[in-house]
């Protein structure tokens, strides 16, 4: 009989990760099915996000895997990040019999509310290697300008 050391904390981690990756594919679905118009199944293609801030600007970077950047369009509007696109299915050749089939594909669009203050007329886009690097720079704030006010009186 073979003895296995049970691990709680690993196993709850593990568990964890699969319970958050599955929420994920949930969220994926419903935004593009009800966004777009049309019924995603599970396992429909959704872009894993990063999203960062610096001082100077927001960063975005979607991976992309196996697209090409004139298969993304990335819109700006009211602090309204879109990114949509379509990964297209691999097509079955003749000669071919494909017996599994696990990569996903399909029509995707993920939107993300962004904070005020960004310059939404310098955004830049850099696509490399399946990675979509997006960063939006910030406005510079007002600075306070201080005036002298002059009393008056007797």
């Amino acid at each position: 009989m073979t003895v296995y050391r049970w691990e709680p904390r690993r196993d709850i981690e593990s568990a964890s990760r699969k319970l958050r990756r599955l929420f994920d594919d949930v969220e994926g679905a419903v935004q593009n099915g009800f966004q777009n118009g049309f019924h995603v199944e599970l396992g429909a293609f959704s872009p894993r996000v990063d999203i960062s801030e610096t001082p100077e600007a927001i960063h975005v970077r979607a991976e992309l895997p196996g697209m090409k950047a004139d298969d993304v369009k990335v819109t700006l509007s009211d602090n309204t990040l879109t990114l949509r696109g379509e990964k297209k299915r691999v097509e079955e050749q003749k000669d071919q019999t494909f017996h599994r089939l696990e990569r996903s594909h399909g029509e995707f669009a993920r939107q993300f509310a962004l904070p005020n203050g960004l310059n939404e007329d310098a955004v830049e886009a850099n696509f490399v290697d399946g990675v979509l690097d997006i960063t939006i720079p910030k406005l510079d704030p007002a600075k306070p300008k201080e005036r002298e006010v002059k009393i008056g009186g007797r």
